[in-house]
């Protein structure tokens, strides 16, 4: 992946999001995420480490290499391990597309939150598969646009969800990959694919989700593309901003959100 891949951009409000998102959704997304004592594992596309103090906070007593294409990312991620003595990752910049490790390197390899960026996640996939062991597995974490609902409902809001998913298709990017975690699995030749929906139900009752996802994760995700959009014509203003506050309003009290995540998991042999 390259850095104009990201449609949401290396914003510091950005980063925040990503942290809010990694925290909000530590126990729906990886309550599972843990890994045989001793691995070694590959974290692909680590960003600003939002991820990756979960992951590896989880699993002390494995060892993490966390890459990714931004260098300014991964010096944030860096700053971030060092603050909460994480003494089990390293860092590095690395292309996804052209990994310079050998073929069997890695226990396991996780990638979350990537892969709906990617022109080509096959390619990115088969060369993950090249570098894991025999018997490795692989961890996939991707959200699917397609799969959000809310009440009250509103043509606006959708029309400016449907925004990011434009924008992240003209980049060769895919905002409703969680659905195809399967088969894109299985066409490079991973064996025992198992794909596990996530769904985030929020409603007034589940108040950290009503802060957490709705507030600080997902609405700032779309508002954040907001300007690219308008200025691309693909959206007018005026809708794109009734859009945003009906999302906002599916916090109020009588209000519900829903959305589903996809992880996939895989076997090389």
């Amino acid at each position: 992946m390259n850095n104009k891949e990201y449609v949401h951009g290396y914003s510091g409000r950005e980063a925040l999001r990503l942290n809010d998102q990694a925290a909000t959704l530590d126990s729906i997304i990886h309550n599972d995420t843990l890994f045989p004592k001793g691995s070694y594992i590959l974290e692909a596309g680590c960003g600003v480490g939002a991820q990756t103090k979960i992951i590896a906070k989880k699993n002390p007593d494995s060892k993490f290499l966390s890459i990714d294409i931004s260098q300014v990312s991964i010096e944030e991620a860096k700053l971030m391990a060092d603050q909460m003595n994480l003494k089990n990752v390293e860092f590095e910049q690395a292309d996804l597309y052209n990994l310079t490790y050998k073929d069997e390197t890695f226990d396991s390899i996780i990638i979350c939150f990537v892969l709906e960026h990617l022109k080509n996640p096959k390619q990115v996939l088969s060369e993950l598969s090249r570098v894991l062991k025999r018997g490795g597995t692989i961890i996939a974490i991707e959200g699917d646009h397609g799969s959000t609902f809310f009440y009250p409902d509103s043509i606006e809001a959708h029309k400016a969800i449907d925004c990011q998913v434009k924008l992240q298709s003209q980049n060769g990017g895919n905002s409703n990959i969680g659905r195809e975690l399967y088969p894109l699995f299985e066409s490079v030749g991973l064996s025992d694919t198992f794909i596990s929906p996530r769904m985030v139900y929020v409603d007034a009752s589940r108040h950290n989700l009503v802060e957490g996802f709705i507030k600080k994760t997902f609405t700032p995700m779309i508002e954040g593309v907001g300007e690219q959009a308008i200025q691309d014509g693909i959206i007018d203003r005026l809708t794109f901003e009734k859009g945003i506050k009906d999302l906002y309003r599916t916090a109020q009290p009588d209000g519900v959100f829903s959305y589903t995540f996809f992880k996939g998991f895989a076997t090389k042999n």
